[in-house]
């Protein structure tokens, strides 16, 4: 028999200042391709994010986003090229890895009977996480995910949008200091959208985020870097304004590279 949910509290998120040994670069892509038969989904993606950061990762549908995530988190392994969490290459050193890296990927996976709170300490417990420790860091989550309404529901009969923030909460749960965010803010109305974004902005001062979007006018809000990859080939690596200040040159950019 399932236990029954944590209480939830309305303290302010625990921020976690950054380890005084951590590793100076939380995310690298080096030499990344991933071909599937004759076609080549990724190609030759560099690129380094060190210390706390939010990062954009853009391209247009087909590009090679989601592939490239699923290869910096180890769920692919890469045709060529390697990638590294907090300094730990994700293929060889993927235990280790993972405790240092939260992923929420695109219309992730919940199991449909279970209820948030059930799938968070099943979640937990997979990764050592017991007692007050747990008990602490889901009401932590809980709250940053502004989940208290729905605790009691079972996955299967919530909306896309609440799901979604199961599924960051999930990736927060083990406190980690690289997250990597596959739309987070998809399904979400214009409230929760401000929420997670004023959420994420908070939780950059102290950690690495790759965050994959397509949504212009979220990168020209939150974005410190934008990287951009098209055809499965890195097309552009800038500051957060280096698409331009507003979001039709943005747009026009954003078209010229990635046209063809």
């Amino acid at each position: 028999m399932m236990a029954s949910p944590p209480t939830t509290t309305a303290s302010s998120p625990v921020v976690r200042p950054p380890s005084p040994d951590a590793p100076t670069t939380s995310i690298e892509a080096r030499g990344l391709s991933r071909c599937f038969g004759a076609f080549a989904a990724v190609q030759d993606v560099s690129f380094t994010i060190p210390g706390p950061a939010l990062v954009a990762f853009l391209g247009p549908n087909g590009a090679g986003k989601s592939t490239t995530l699923r290869l910096l988190t180890g769920f692919l392994t890469p045709s060529a090229g390697s990638a590294y969490i907090a300094g730990l290459d994700v293929q060889t050193d993927r235990s280790l890895a993972m405790t240092k890296l939260g992923y929420l990927p695109e219309n992730g996976p919940l199991h449909p009977e279970m209820t948030p709170p059930e799938i968070l300490r099943f979640l937990g417990n997979a990764r050592g996480l017991r007692g007050g420790e747990l008990a602490a860091r889901m009401d932590a989550v809980i709250t940053q995910t502004q989940l208290g309404d729905v605790l009691g529901r079972p996955a299967s009969k919530l909306s896309k949008g609440f799901r979604q923030r199961v599924g960051m909460a999930a990736a927060l749960l083990h406190d980690p200091s690289v997250l990597i965010l596959d739309e987070p803010t998809a399904g979400l109305d214009p409230r929760q959208v401000d929420h997670v974004r004023q959420l994420l902005t908070d939780l950059a001062k102290t950690r690495a985020i790759l965050l994959s979007t397509h949504i212009l006018s979220e990168v020209r809000a939150i974005a410190q870097r934008i990287i951009m990859i098209s055809r499965g080939r890195l097309v552009h690596d800038g500051p957060g304004q280096s698409l331009g200040r507003t979001e039709a040159e943005m747009e026009h950019r954003f078209r010229a590279l990635t046209a063809g």
